[in-house]
Protein backbone atom coordinates (compact mmCIF):
# COMPACT_ATOMS: atom_id res chain seq x y z
CA UNK A 1 0.00 0.00 0.00
CA UNK A 2 1.16 3.55 -0.78
CA UNK A 3 -0.07 6.61 1.08
CA UNK A 4 0.42 9.97 -0.64
CA UNK A 5 0.29 12.99 1.67
CA UNK A 6 1.85 16.41 2.28
CA UNK A 7 3.83 15.69 5.48
CA UNK A 8 3.49 13.76 8.74
CA UNK A 9 2.31 15.83 11.73
CA UNK A 10 2.94 14.27 15.15
CA UNK A 11 -0.73 13.57 15.79
CA UNK A 12 -0.96 11.50 12.56
CA UNK A 13 1.95 9.22 13.45
CA UNK A 14 -0.05 6.84 15.74
CA UNK A 15 -2.62 6.25 12.97
CA UNK A 16 0.01 5.59 10.31
CA UNK A 17 1.76 3.14 12.64
CA UNK A 18 -1.58 1.38 13.25
CA UNK A 19 -1.98 1.06 9.46
CA UNK A 20 1.56 -0.34 9.21
CA UNK A 21 0.65 -2.95 11.83
CA UNK A 22 -2.14 -4.15 9.53
CA UNK A 23 -0.32 -3.78 6.19
CA UNK A 24 3.37 -4.71 6.59
CA UNK A 25 4.34 -3.46 3.10
CA UNK A 26 3.25 0.14 3.71
CA UNK A 27 5.07 3.08 2.14
CA UNK A 28 4.36 6.75 2.84
CA UNK A 29 5.24 9.31 0.17
CA UNK A 30 5.41 12.90 1.43
CA UNK A 31 5.84 16.18 -0.42
CA UNK A 32 7.96 17.89 2.26
CA UNK A 33 9.47 16.93 5.63
CA UNK A 34 7.47 19.75 7.27
CA UNK A 35 5.72 22.91 6.15
CA UNK A 36 7.44 26.18 7.03
CA UNK A 37 4.60 27.50 9.20
CA UNK A 38 4.63 24.42 11.51
CA UNK A 39 6.70 24.27 14.69
CA UNK A 40 6.92 20.44 14.73
CA UNK A 41 10.15 18.51 14.20
CA UNK A 42 9.80 15.81 11.50
CA UNK A 43 9.43 12.39 13.12
CA UNK A 44 8.57 9.19 11.21
CA UNK A 45 9.49 6.71 13.98
CA UNK A 46 10.20 3.61 11.90
CA UNK A 47 7.72 4.20 9.08
CA UNK A 48 8.92 3.67 5.51
CA UNK A 49 8.90 7.25 4.19
CA UNK A 50 9.96 8.67 0.83
CA UNK A 51 10.32 12.43 0.28
CA UNK A 52 9.17 13.23 -3.24
CA UNK A 53 10.43 15.72 -5.78
CA UNK A 54 8.05 18.56 -5.19
CA UNK A 55 7.17 22.07 -6.26
CA UNK A 56 5.59 24.17 -3.49
CA UNK A 57 3.56 27.27 -4.30
CA UNK A 58 2.18 29.81 -1.87
CA UNK A 59 -1.09 31.58 -2.45
CA UNK A 60 -3.49 33.73 -0.46
CA UNK A 61 -7.06 32.57 -0.08
CA UNK A 62 -10.08 34.64 0.96
CA UNK A 63 -12.79 32.59 2.65
CA UNK A 64 -16.47 33.62 2.49
CA UNK A 65 -16.48 33.69 6.32
CA UNK A 66 -14.23 36.75 6.16
CA UNK A 67 -10.71 35.55 6.90
CA UNK A 68 -7.67 35.38 4.65
CA UNK A 69 -5.06 32.64 4.79
CA UNK A 70 -1.76 31.85 3.14
CA UNK A 71 -1.77 28.32 1.80
CA UNK A 72 0.95 25.94 0.65
CA UNK A 73 0.10 24.10 -2.56
CA UNK A 74 2.32 21.04 -3.09
CA UNK A 75 2.84 19.53 -6.53
CA UNK A 76 4.84 16.28 -6.12
CA UNK A 77 5.64 15.88 -9.79
CA UNK A 78 7.35 12.47 -9.56
CA UNK A 79 4.28 10.69 -8.12
CA UNK A 80 3.59 8.52 -11.16
CA UNK A 81 7.26 7.51 -11.47
CA UNK A 82 7.46 6.72 -7.72
CA UNK A 83 4.34 4.57 -7.85
CA UNK A 84 5.55 2.65 -10.89
CA UNK A 85 8.78 1.93 -9.03
CA UNK A 86 6.99 0.76 -5.87
CA UNK A 87 4.06 -0.96 -7.68
CA UNK A 88 1.48 -0.85 -4.85
CA UNK A 89 -1.76 -2.82 -4.99
CA UNK A 90 -3.64 0.11 -3.47
CA UNK A 91 -2.88 3.82 -3.36
CA UNK A 92 -4.48 6.16 -0.82
CA UNK A 93 -4.13 9.73 -2.00
CA UNK A 94 -4.67 12.79 0.14
CA UNK A 95 -5.86 16.08 -1.39
CA UNK A 96 -7.78 16.34 -4.65
CA UNK A 97 -5.34 17.83 -7.11
CA UNK A 98 -2.29 16.91 -9.20
CA UNK A 99 -1.13 14.23 -6.74
CA UNK A 100 -4.45 12.42 -7.10
CA UNK A 101 -4.47 12.91 -10.88
CA UNK A 102 -1.13 11.04 -11.09
CA UNK A 103 -2.41 8.33 -8.73
CA UNK A 104 -5.42 7.82 -10.99
CA UNK A 105 -3.15 7.57 -14.02
CA UNK A 106 -1.17 4.86 -12.21
CA UNK A 107 -4.50 3.10 -11.51
CA UNK A 108 -5.38 3.12 -15.23
CA UNK A 109 -1.94 1.86 -16.23
CA UNK A 110 -2.22 -0.94 -13.64
CA UNK A 111 -5.80 -2.27 -13.86
CA UNK A 112 -5.32 -4.66 -10.94
CA UNK A 113 -4.52 -1.79 -8.58
CA UNK A 114 -7.02 0.40 -6.72
CA UNK A 115 -7.05 4.09 -5.75
CA UNK A 116 -8.74 5.42 -2.61
CA UNK A 117 -9.15 9.17 -2.16
CA UNK A 118 -8.70 10.52 1.36
CA UNK A 119 -10.85 13.66 1.31
CA UNK A 120 -10.03 15.38 4.60
CA UNK A 121 -12.48 18.20 3.96
CA UNK A 122 -15.73 19.66 5.23
CA UNK A 123 -18.40 21.78 3.57
CA UNK A 124 -17.09 24.84 5.41
CA UNK A 125 -13.37 24.29 4.79
CA UNK A 126 -14.01 24.14 1.04
CA UNK A 127 -16.14 27.26 0.63
CA UNK A 128 -14.75 29.74 -1.89
CA UNK A 129 -12.14 27.41 -3.38
CA UNK A 130 -12.86 28.59 -6.91
CA UNK A 131 -14.43 27.23 -10.09
CA UNK A 132 -11.22 25.71 -11.48
CA UNK A 133 -10.62 23.62 -8.37
CA UNK A 134 -14.27 22.55 -8.31
CA UNK A 135 -14.10 21.42 -11.94
CA UNK A 136 -10.89 19.46 -11.25
CA UNK A 137 -12.54 17.71 -8.31
CA UNK A 138 -15.66 17.00 -10.33
CA UNK A 139 -13.43 15.17 -12.80
CA UNK A 140 -11.24 13.33 -10.26
CA UNK A 141 -13.46 12.38 -7.33
CA UNK A 142 -15.90 10.01 -9.11
CA UNK A 143 -12.96 8.00 -10.51
CA UNK A 144 -11.77 6.87 -7.07
CA UNK A 145 -12.60 3.30 -6.10
CA UNK A 146 -13.55 4.48 -2.60
CA UNK A 147 -13.37 7.63 -0.48
CA UNK A 148 -12.32 8.28 3.09
CA UNK A 149 -13.95 11.27 4.82
CA UNK A 150 -13.71 12.79 8.28
CA UNK A 151 -17.43 12.88 9.05
CA UNK A 152 -20.93 13.65 7.81
CA UNK A 153 -19.98 17.11 6.52
CA UNK A 154 -17.19 15.58 4.43
CA UNK A 155 -19.61 12.95 3.14
CA UNK A 156 -22.10 15.63 2.12
CA UNK A 157 -19.32 17.47 0.30
CA UNK A 158 -18.17 14.51 -1.83
CA UNK A 159 -21.73 13.39 -2.64
CA UNK A 160 -22.16 16.51 -4.79
CA UNK A 161 -19.67 14.95 -7.22
CA UNK A 162 -21.87 11.90 -7.78
CA UNK A 163 -20.30 9.59 -5.20
CA UNK A 164 -22.65 7.00 -3.69
CA UNK A 165 -22.75 6.04 -0.01
CA UNK A 166 -21.37 2.49 -0.54
CA UNK A 167 -18.08 4.07 -1.65
CA UNK A 168 -17.77 6.37 1.39
CA UNK A 169 -15.92 5.27 4.55
CA UNK A 170 -15.37 7.32 7.69
CA UNK A 171 -11.84 8.01 8.93
CA UNK A 172 -12.03 10.89 11.42
CA UNK A 173 -8.93 12.63 12.70
CA UNK A 174 -7.48 10.67 15.59
CA UNK A 175 -4.36 10.39 17.70
CA UNK A 176 -3.11 8.49 20.72
CA UNK A 177 -5.44 9.86 23.40
CA UNK A 178 -4.02 7.78 26.26
CA UNK A 179 -1.87 10.64 27.66
CA UNK A 180 -4.97 12.88 27.64
CA UNK A 181 -7.13 10.19 29.26
CA UNK A 182 -4.58 10.08 32.08
CA UNK A 183 -5.38 13.70 33.03
CA UNK A 184 -7.39 13.77 36.31
CA UNK A 185 -11.04 14.71 35.80
CA UNK A 186 -11.32 16.76 38.97
CA UNK A 187 -10.86 20.53 38.78
CA UNK A 188 -10.70 23.22 41.44
CA UNK A 189 -13.46 25.88 41.32
CA UNK A 190 -10.95 28.27 39.73
CA UNK A 191 -9.73 25.78 37.11
CA UNK A 192 -13.25 24.60 36.23
CA UNK A 193 -14.12 27.88 34.47
CA UNK A 194 -10.68 28.62 33.01
CA UNK A 195 -10.96 28.81 29.21
CA UNK A 196 -8.23 27.15 27.18
CA UNK A 197 -7.38 27.44 23.47
CA UNK A 198 -4.77 25.35 21.65
CA UNK A 199 -3.86 26.10 18.03
CA UNK A 200 -2.39 28.60 15.63
CA UNK A 201 -3.07 32.27 16.28
CA UNK A 202 -4.38 33.02 12.79
CA UNK A 203 -7.56 34.64 11.46
CA UNK A 204 -9.17 31.34 10.51
CA UNK A 205 -9.31 30.19 14.12
CA UNK A 206 -11.76 32.98 15.04
CA UNK A 207 -9.84 34.21 18.09
CA UNK A 208 -10.54 37.92 17.49
CA UNK A 209 -14.36 37.72 17.36
CA UNK A 210 -14.27 35.30 20.29
CA UNK A 211 -12.20 37.74 22.35
CA UNK A 212 -14.69 40.51 21.57
CA UNK A 213 -17.42 38.27 22.95
CA UNK A 214 -15.33 37.47 26.04
CA UNK A 215 -14.76 41.19 26.62
CA UNK A 216 -18.50 41.85 26.36
CA UNK A 217 -19.27 39.06 28.85
CA UNK A 218 -16.58 40.25 31.28
CA UNK A 219 -18.01 43.78 31.29
CA UNK A 220 -21.49 42.40 31.95
CA UNK A 221 -20.17 40.35 34.90
CA UNK A 222 -17.68 42.59 36.76
CA UNK A 223 -17.94 40.35 39.83
CA UNK A 224 -16.39 37.42 37.95
CA UNK A 225 -12.72 37.00 37.06
CA UNK A 226 -12.34 35.26 33.70
CA UNK A 227 -9.10 33.54 32.66
CA UNK A 228 -8.30 32.62 29.07
CA UNK A 229 -5.10 30.69 28.30
CA UNK A 230 -3.88 30.48 24.72
CA UNK A 231 -1.38 27.85 23.56
CA UNK A 232 0.24 28.37 20.16
CA UNK A 233 1.75 31.10 18.07
CA UNK A 234 1.07 32.97 14.87
CA UNK A 235 0.82 36.39 13.22
CA UNK A 236 -2.01 37.56 15.51
CA UNK A 237 -0.14 37.02 18.76
CA UNK A 238 1.55 40.41 18.92
CA UNK A 239 -1.63 42.41 18.34
CA UNK A 240 -3.64 40.26 20.75
CA UNK A 241 -1.04 40.72 23.49
CA UNK A 242 -1.05 44.50 23.03
CA UNK A 243 -4.81 44.91 23.35
CA UNK A 244 -6.22 46.33 26.56
CA UNK A 245 -8.95 44.21 28.14
CA UNK A 246 -11.29 44.57 31.09
CA UNK A 247 -9.54 44.22 34.42
CA UNK A 248 -11.49 41.02 35.18
CA UNK A 249 -10.48 39.36 31.86
CA UNK A 250 -7.00 37.88 32.15
CA UNK A 251 -5.21 36.44 29.12
CA UNK A 252 -2.14 34.25 29.30
CA UNK A 253 -0.14 33.44 26.16
CA UNK A 254 1.87 30.23 26.57
CA UNK A 255 3.35 30.12 23.05
CA UNK A 256 4.16 26.85 21.33
CA UNK A 257 4.15 23.82 23.61
CA UNK A 258 5.82 20.55 22.68
CA UNK A 259 3.14 18.06 21.62
CA UNK A 260 4.08 15.53 24.30
CA UNK A 261 3.58 18.15 27.02
CA UNK A 262 0.09 19.23 25.96
CA UNK A 263 -1.71 16.94 28.46
CA UNK A 264 -0.10 18.96 31.28
CA UNK A 265 -1.66 22.11 29.83
CA UNK A 266 -5.09 20.56 29.30
CA UNK A 267 -5.02 19.47 32.96
CA UNK A 268 -5.06 23.15 33.96
CA UNK A 269 -8.05 24.09 31.79
CA UNK A 270 -11.73 23.75 32.55
CA UNK A 271 -13.54 24.60 29.31
CA UNK A 272 -11.98 24.29 25.87
CA UNK A 273 -12.63 27.18 23.45
CA UNK A 274 -12.58 26.40 19.75
CA UNK A 275 -14.17 29.32 17.84
CA UNK A 276 -12.82 28.41 14.38
CA UNK A 277 -14.37 30.01 11.30
CA UNK A 278 -13.66 26.87 9.21
CA UNK A 279 -11.92 23.59 10.02
CA UNK A 280 -11.91 20.27 8.19
CA UNK A 281 -11.89 18.54 11.61
CA UNK A 282 -10.13 20.06 14.64
CA UNK A 283 -8.17 17.39 16.51
CA UNK A 284 -7.85 19.65 19.55
CA UNK A 285 -11.48 18.78 20.35
CA UNK A 286 -10.48 15.09 20.61
CA UNK A 287 -7.61 15.97 22.93
CA UNK A 288 -9.68 18.32 25.08
CA UNK A 289 -12.55 15.86 25.53
CA UNK A 290 -10.15 13.04 26.39
CA UNK A 291 -8.64 15.33 29.03
CA UNK A 292 -12.11 15.97 30.43
CA UNK A 293 -12.77 19.45 29.04
CA UNK A 294 -16.24 20.21 27.65
CA UNK A 295 -15.84 21.98 24.30
CA UNK A 296 -17.23 25.45 23.67
CA UNK A 297 -16.89 25.12 19.93
CA UNK A 298 -17.78 26.35 16.50
CA UNK A 299 -20.20 24.28 14.43
CA UNK A 300 -17.97 25.15 11.45
CA UNK A 301 -15.57 22.53 12.82
CA UNK A 302 -16.37 18.96 11.81
CA UNK A 303 -15.14 17.58 15.15
CA UNK A 304 -17.58 19.82 17.03
CA UNK A 305 -20.43 18.82 14.72
CA UNK A 306 -19.63 15.13 15.24
CA UNK A 307 -18.66 15.01 18.93
CA UNK A 308 -20.20 17.90 20.86
CA UNK A 309 -23.73 17.41 22.19
CA UNK A 310 -25.02 20.75 23.42
CA UNK A 311 -25.31 20.81 27.20
CA UNK A 312 -23.79 17.33 27.57
CA UNK A 313 -20.25 17.34 26.13
CA UNK A 314 -20.04 21.06 25.37
CA UNK A 315 -21.80 23.93 23.63
CA UNK A 316 -22.06 24.67 19.90
CA UNK A 317 -22.30 28.07 18.21
CA UNK A 318 -21.73 29.74 14.87
CA UNK A 319 -18.81 32.16 15.30
CA UNK A 320 -20.15 34.61 12.73
CA UNK A 321 -23.36 35.00 14.79
CA UNK A 322 -22.32 37.20 17.77
CA UNK A 323 -25.48 36.65 19.81
CA UNK A 324 -25.31 32.89 19.32
CA UNK A 325 -21.67 32.87 20.42
CA UNK A 326 -22.45 35.05 23.46
CA UNK A 327 -25.33 32.78 24.47
CA UNK A 328 -23.13 29.67 24.29
CA UNK A 329 -20.38 31.40 26.29
CA UNK A 330 -22.87 32.56 28.91
CA UNK A 331 -24.33 29.07 29.29
CA UNK A 332 -20.87 27.55 29.73
CA UNK A 333 -19.72 30.06 32.35
CA UNK A 334 -23.07 29.89 34.19
CA UNK A 335 -23.01 26.10 34.47
CA UNK A 336 -22.98 24.88 38.10
CA UNK A 337 -19.79 23.15 39.19
CA UNK A 338 -21.55 19.81 39.74
CA UNK A 339 -22.94 19.85 36.21
CA UNK A 340 -19.55 20.78 34.76
CA UNK A 341 -18.12 17.76 36.54
CA UNK A 342 -20.71 15.50 34.90
CA UNK A 343 -19.94 17.07 31.54
CA UNK A 344 -16.24 16.31 31.97
CA UNK A 345 -17.07 12.62 32.42
CA UNK A 346 -19.44 12.61 29.44
CA UNK A 347 -16.87 14.36 27.24
CA UNK A 348 -14.26 11.72 28.07
CA UNK A 349 -16.72 8.87 27.54
CA UNK A 350 -17.76 10.31 24.16
CA UNK A 351 -14.25 10.32 22.70
CA UNK A 352 -12.90 7.01 23.98
CA UNK A 353 -13.89 5.04 20.85
CA UNK A 354 -12.01 7.35 18.47
CA UNK A 355 -8.58 5.69 18.56
CA UNK A 356 -5.95 5.07 15.85
CA UNK A 357 -6.93 1.39 15.87
CA UNK A 358 -10.59 2.25 15.24
CA UNK A 359 -9.76 4.47 12.27
CA UNK A 360 -7.14 2.05 10.89
CA UNK A 361 -9.80 -0.71 10.94
CA UNK A 362 -12.17 1.56 8.99
CA UNK A 363 -9.44 2.22 6.43
CA UNK A 364 -8.85 -1.53 6.15
CA UNK A 365 -12.59 -2.00 5.46
CA UNK A 366 -12.33 0.52 2.63
CA UNK A 367 -9.36 -1.37 1.17
CA UNK A 368 -11.15 -4.70 1.42
CA UNK A 369 -14.25 -3.24 -0.24
CA UNK A 370 -12.42 -2.16 -3.41
CA UNK A 371 -10.94 -5.62 -3.95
Amino acid sequence: MALLTNFIPPYRLPLYKAIADRIPDFQVFISTPMEANRSWTPNWDGLNVTIQKNLTLQRSWKHPHGFSENLYVHIPYDTLWSLRQYRPDVVISGEMGMRTAQALLYRKLNPNSRMILWATVSEYSELGRGKLREQLRRALVPQADALLVNGQSGARYVRQFGVGDPSIFFAPYTTNIDPFLAVPLSRTPLDAYRLLYVGQLVERKGIEPFLSTLERWAKAHPERTLEFWLVGDGPLRSSLEQQVYSSNLRLRFLGNVEYGKLPEVYAQGGIFAFPTLADEWGLVANEAMAAGLPVLGSSYSQSVEELVVDGETGWQFRPDEPEEMYSALDRSLSMPLAQLERMRTKARDRIQYLTPDFVADNILKAIQSVF
